[in-house]
């Protein structure tokens, strides 16, 4: 049995400046920031790292003198949040560039450090394997309180352009393989190399992305001097108490310059019949997942739009109620991948790509996010991301290939879904 002791203060800080003010003492870091809403988590320093939270407890310090610490119950309660990033394909045998193999592979990530906000507040969470020392609590709290406004920097930057010959190549074994029933669908993607002009920071590339104009869940996982990042709109679980969310996210069209366009482009997308085909296997996947584990399952039957900076999607909203002793641990693992990022059949899909992708995809198109000490949480898909170590990195993107798929509108599909974490860099 594993014992974490746990304390919260509440806070008024913002977060990003906290973060940003803190984030130099510890190489470890970790992010799931939702732009969009009260969910928002940045942790710092790694405490300890579990394969399983099942065998795990809990010390809030209620009778010491961490409790006078904390102002109120509910700082007292606030659970202690563990990261998890988890790779695309986690069993795939071939090696990945020199960036991704360097992270670890570990599972539930639970830091030093805490910032938190949620629906019940801001909170500095300090977490420990033995008793926390109150002076640390104070002076982190003095240091978060002494936060000074973050400002965003750009980073100027040159990028690498791929072969539309290799892609050319690529469709043209994916279509094959549709066209001889392998498989409905597979979700090819690019890797561009980026090179910048000078050194930056994952902090920079962090403030750039809240602070500008992407929209969905900010992620950042770096691990002495390389970090992971990207604004991901798709979300995969989220779990609040039994009450289960999912998203079917596929099917995409531009964004449009003017209001008009982006009405009409979204139009054409929902009548699009290749669109609405890819967004379906989605939906199916996702359904079929939720009947076996959950009830009260509700995916309503036509798709919603979503708007972002450069891009619309077919959304499909997911809610249903959680059989007893599900975790969200269990739930993410039977959702990932979806058809969305691998393919259908999805298995088939992701030896398929084994086969045709030249590099192996490491945490793109996995599942990162949080789970906190009560069970509850949410892991989105790392869409839009990319790997960096500071003077270079590697930036993905990726699109959904079906029979009627045209390799150029797919190529130039995917450079539009790079603008979001190049948009890392102030671009």
């Amino acid at each position: 049995m594993t014992r974490i002791y746990t304390c919260n203060v509440p806070i008024e800080a913002d977060l990003v400046d906290a973060f940003c003010w803190l984030q130099k003492g510890f190489t470890d870091q970790f992010v799931y920031y939702d732009k969009q809403r009260a969910c928002r988590y940045m942790g710092l320093g790694r405490c300890i790292a579990l394969p399983s939270l099942r065998d795990v407890e809990y010390e809030y310090g209620e009778g010491s003198s961490l409790h006078e610490v904390a102002t109120g119950e509910a700082a007292a309660d606030q659970p202690p949040v563990f990261f998890s990033f988890n790779r695309f394909d986690a069993t795939n045998p071939a090696p990945a560039d020199e960036l991704m193999a360097s992270f670890p592979r570990l599972r539930f990530m639970l830091p030093e450090i805490v910032l938190i906000e949620n629906e019940r507040g801001r909170f500095l969470q300090v977490n420990s394997l033995g008793p926390v020392y109150p002076g640390r609590v104070a002076r982190f709290t003095r240091m978060v309180a002494s936060a000074s406004p973050r400002q965003r920097a750009a980073v100027p930057f040159a990028l690498e352009s791929d072969s539309r010959e290799a892609w050319g190549a690529a469709m043209d074994a994916a279509l094959a393989a549709i066209g001889e029933g392998r498989v409905s669908k597979v979700v090819l993607s690019r890797r561009l190399s980026l090179v910048a002009e000078h050194p930056f920071s994952s902090k920079d590339l962090l403030v750039n992305l809240i602070d500008g104009d992407a929209r969905g869940t900010v992620l950042l996982y770096r691990y002495a001097d390389v970090f992971f990042c990207g604004c991901t709109p798709e979300l995969l679980v989220r779990k609040r108490g039994d009450v289960v969310e999912s998203m079917c996210l596929a099917g995409t069209c531009p964004a449009g310059a003017t209001a008009a366009e982006s009405d009409a482009l979204a139009e054409a997308l929902l009548a699009d019949g290749k669109n609405r085909a890819e967004h379906d296997y989605v939906v199916q996947l996702i359904r079929s997942v939720l009947d076996r584990v959950c009830y009260d399952v509700d995916v309503p039957a036509v798709p919603e739009i979503m708007r972002l900076a450069h891009v619309q999607h077919l959304f499909t909203p997911a809610r249903a109620r959680v059989l007893a002793g599900i975790t969200l641990a269990d739930l993410m693992e039977d959702l990932h991948p979806t058809p969305a990022v691998a393919g259908t059949p999805v298995g088939e899909a992701k030896m398929l790509l084994r086969a045709i992708e030249p590099y192996n995809r490491g945490f793109y198109a996995g599942a990162c996010g949080f789970v906190d000490g009560a069970g509850d949480g949410e892991f989105s898909v790392a869409l839009r991301t990319g790997v960096f170590d500071g003077e270079m990195g590697y930036v993905y993107g990726g699109c959904g290939i079906v029979g009627e798929s045209d390799a150029d509108a797919e190529y130039e599909e995917i450079d539009l879904k790079l603008r979001t974490i190049l948009s890392a860099f102030g671009a």
